[in-house]
């Protein structure tokens, strides 16, 4: 014999009338509609939404289509929203003219929700050093918590000894960048800020003209010294307007984890001349822009520059040789 579906106290007729189908359905994650002005964004969100031309594209679309993929959101206790996936499109749609957003309202915890944040931001076309390396920081730690969770059915944590020492390993074999790649990335993040915005200078040309930039290996050197060496390091960068080379990083760290750096000792060891940087000059292409069109490539500024250089020696020349006619003619 059939047996007749279990109704519900609470609402008995919309569980006697309705299918097994649109039971299950009712269950399901649905779009709805929220208030840009509830949402939170993620805390500690590692990624920068950014003002050009791929932000003015999707501005664009968003004003002749709408927000067609819904974004991703977790309740907060104080009826509020946190975003998970589409800080983007919230920042979009508001300079769009939107004030609400079609959204996914889902249940995480906070071991899901940063997994599925970095998940959802790792295919961006274009990510700094610094919002790399935290991403990475991020995942690992919550895939580690995650790792130490107790079984459900023994109360062990399941895989925890094995998981840790390998999550680096997991991690990589879902991204591009190797086991130590990563490792390099995360020691990023215990750079103070300033120097951490010189590597990402590194990839992303700066507006101000000094601005300075460092490669990536000795950064990562530079990450094991406490703070208040990065912070002399850093001061010796602005005063002389140069980073220190890989060699020199190495040694920084090796003095101080034997106990031997000093403020002097930072400063002699830097003032040292690299063998890479004898005869040689680092001007910012755009200090020289003001001389040029707008919009001038900084290949044409660079062919300008020597055909001035060239002008100016021709210059000189014919101005020696002028002299030196006049010369022989009082005599």
């Amino acid at each position: 014999m059939t047996e007749l579906p279990k109704i519900n106290i609470s609402n008995p007729l919309d569980e006697l009338f309705s299918t097994e189908e649109e039971r299950q359905s009712s269950q399901q994650e649905r779009i709805v509609t929220i208030n840009c002005y509830e949402i939170d964004s993620f805390q500690k969100h590692p990624f920068k939404v950014r003002d050009n031309q791929d932000m003015d594209e999707l501005i664009e679309s968003i004003q002749k289509n709408g927000v067609i993929m819904p974004c991703i959101v977790r309740p907060k206790e104080n009826g509020r929203y946190e975003m998970v996936s589409g800080h983007r499109r919230k920042h979009a749609a508001i300079r769009a003219g939107l004030d609400s957003l079609p959204c996914i309202v889902r249940d995480l915890d906070d071991i899901q929700a940063t997994i599925l944040m970095v998940d959802s931001n790792a295919h961006r076309p274009y990510i700094l050093p610094s919002e790399k390396a935290y991403s990475y920081r991020m995942k690992l730690e919550a895939m580690k918590r995650q790792a130490g969770r107790p079984n459900i059915e023994n109360g062990v944590p399941v895989g925890h000894n094995s998981f840790v020492g390998k999550s680096r390993e997991i991690l990589a074999a879902e991204s591009q960048d190797s086991n130590t790649q990563i490792q390099r990335y995360v020691r990023l993040t215990y750079l103070i800020p300033e120097l951490l915005q010189m590597v990402d200078n590194s990839v992303e040309k700066p507006i101000e003209a000094e601005a300075l930039s460092m490669a990536m290996r000795p950064a990562v050197e530079l990450s094991y010294l406490t703070p208040e060496n990065q912070k002399i390091v850093l001061d010796f960068m602005q005063d002389t307007l140069s980073t220190p080379s890989h060699a020199q990083a190495i040694q920084l760290r090796a003095m101080q984890s034997k106990g031997i750096l000093n403020p002097q000792g930072i400063y002699d060891l830097l003032a040292q001349e690299k063998p890479n940087q004898k005869l040689s000059s680092k001007i910012p292409i755009n200090r020289f822009s003001r001389y040029f069109p707008p919009n001038t490539s900084a290949e044409d500024i660079e062919k300008g520059i020597f055909k001035a250089l060239d002008f100016y020696q021709k210059a000189k020349e014919r101005k020696a040789s002028f002299k030196k006619g006049e010369k022989e003619t009082l005599y």
